[in-house]
């Protein structure tokens, strides 16, 4: 998870203005948004690699998955080209059901939760 959200967050950092069309129009700073998110996405990936860091940076990157849903739908609804990705449901259909895996996964990378395993927080 922390390699994918690096990856993420230096192509945010890189090519911010990719990512312009598909930011809500109810989002302030729409360009600085972007940066933001790219250093977020850096933080959280490098909090995942620091044992007293990895429960907040999981719940961080949680709380980041769950808040760049609009702009994913808005990808998907209004069937925005972005250069290198799919324009097909065939990848925005996924993509969006895949939204809630990505945020277990950062809880369960962040040793936040354990589910389905053992249902309990974990005690790492």
């Amino acid at each position: 998870m922390a390699a994918f959200y690096l990856a993420a967050g230096a192509l945010h950092l890189l090519s911010p203005d990719a990512f312009l069309p598909i930011v809500p129009g109810w989002v302030p700073e729409p360009r600085l948004t972007i940066l933001a998110t790219g250093v977020a996405e850096i933080l959280g990936a490098i909090g995942l690699l620091v044992p007293r860091l990895r429960k907040a940076a999981g719940i961080g990157l949680a709380l980041y998955a769950l808040c760049v849903l609009p702009a994913n739908i808005k990808h998907a609804v209004d069937g925005i080209a972005i250069p290198q990705l799919p324009a097909s449901w065939w990848y925005h259909g996924p993509r969006l059901a895949f939204q809630p895996v990505l945020i277990w996964w950062a809880l369960y990378a962040g040793t936040v939760i354990d589910w389905p395993w053992s249902g309990k927080p974990r005690r790492d």
